[in-house]
């Protein structure tokens, strides 16, 4: 039961998350606002996810996963119906500010959960569980928004809607997991990260792989959907597709990270996301297919350099560590995926959109062998297993 209900938070989370992404573009024609206020309401969401998983994450040990849960279902709650109902941009930061920091205080818990339940049969099962729950859910937000929004009526509204059943659901689940004996805020104290010094080399390599992993996916998920329909990409559908090709296709090869190691998998991972930026900058001319073949790239790059950096952290550190330096690396994850908006945000008051993107794209590419170094530096040696 322990396990349903955590990936089953995980991934009704991560699609709230993700659904707004193929509906900017309606949202800015709606309410008449710049692309510098779009990017930076997307941004929103990592700029409130990083502190809630700072000081809400260590609350599961001593409140209990299930209190923790319900806090970030209603957090995910409220941001569903400020979009439902937007009326005017403030709403949407409001929704993104309550998706983010759902997010960000039920990650700690929702794997607690996981791990606990799983225990018998290995910690790399419940690593494998979370970490599919989360890529799934980022994958099928988008996908489903574009389809609700293309097919049906309402397209701003319906699938907030639909969102608040699974949130629903979701709290039916949680709640009917057992309360956790002695639980009590006195016991809860924000904790700073702390990874110890000999592990250092494998964490900073996987925060940098797992940044730009998180960077590239970042910015297909929050400029592409408006530069698409600028280039006369209206169905929604189709944008939706193309946003969830990204997570899906990272998912879908996130298997084959222990058969190249978590040094081989970090490497190549890197340079199919350097490679995907290369065809996306190609890509603003007007070929969409060439922006579709950019996003399968990019979402082998991303499962590549994200499975391996998770991985390679998870084998390197002792189980008593594992939770808090795994949540030291979602940090690195949610600050990357919050970094191409606000650098494209920033950069639209000076240059068109299309020329803020590829600007961010290329320093992107720029730090890819920054962290390819950084996997050098910190397994010297191949390996098959890691």
């Amino acid at each position: 039961m322990e396990l349903r209900a955590g990936v089953l938070v995980l991934v009704v989370l991560t699609i709230g998350a993700y659904l707004p992404s193929p509906l900017y573009p309606g949202y800015q024609e709606a309410f008449g606002v710049g692309d510098a206020f779009m990017t930076i309401t997307y941004a929103t969401f990592a700029l409130t996810s990083i502190p809630a998983l700072l000081f809400l994450g260590p609350a599961s040990d001593a409140l209990g996963p299930r209190t923790v849960l319900r806090w970030g279902i209603a957090a995910a709650a409220l941001g569903s119906v400020c979009f439902a109902l937007a009326v005017g941009p403030a709403w949407m930061v409001v929704g993104r500010a309550a998706q983010g920091i759902a997010l960000g205080a039920a990650t700690g818990a929702a794997v607690a959960l996981i791990s606990s339940s799983v225990r018998g049969a290995g910690d790399r099962r419940a690593a494998v569980a979370a970490g599919a729950a989360f890529v799934g859910g980022t994958a099928l937000g988008p996908v489903a928004a574009g389809f609700l929004g293309q097919y049906l009526p309402a397209p701003l509204t319906l699938p907030f809607l639909l969102h608040l059943v699974l949130l629903w659901v979701a709290w039916k689940r949680v709640s009917a997991l057992p309360r956790t004996e002695g639980a009590s805020l006195r016991h809860w104290r924000p904790a700073r990260p702390h990874v110890p010094g000999p592990l250092r080399p494998v964490f900073r390599a996987a925060a940098r792989t797992g940044f730009l992993a998180w960077t590239t996916a970042g910015l297909f998920l929050s400029v592409i959907p408006t530069l698409l329909a600028r280039e006369g990409q209206s169905n929604l559908a189709v944008v939706g597709a193309i946003l969830g090709t990204v997570l899906l296709f990272s998912l879908f090869v996130q298997p084959a990270v222990p058969a190249l190691g978590v040094r081989n998998a970090q490497l190549a991972g890197l340079a199919a996301l350097l490679l995907s930026l290369v065809l996306l900058a190609l890509s603003f001319g007007g070929a969409a297919f060439l922006t579709a073949v950019a996003a399968v790239v990019a979402g082998i790059g991303h499962g590549l350099a994200y499975g391996g950096a998770s991985a390679a952290v998870e084998s390197a550190v002792p189980p008593a560590q594992r939770g808090g330096i795994s949540g030291a690396l979602y940090i690195a994850f949610y600050a990357g995926a919050g970094v191409p908006p606000v650098l494209v945000g920033l950069l639209t008051f000076a240059v068109p959109l299309t020329t803020a993107t590829v600007i961010a794209a290329v320093v992107t590419i720029l730090a890819v062998p920054l962290a390819s170094q950084a996997v050098f530096s910190a397994h010297p040696e191949p390996s098959a297993t890691g």
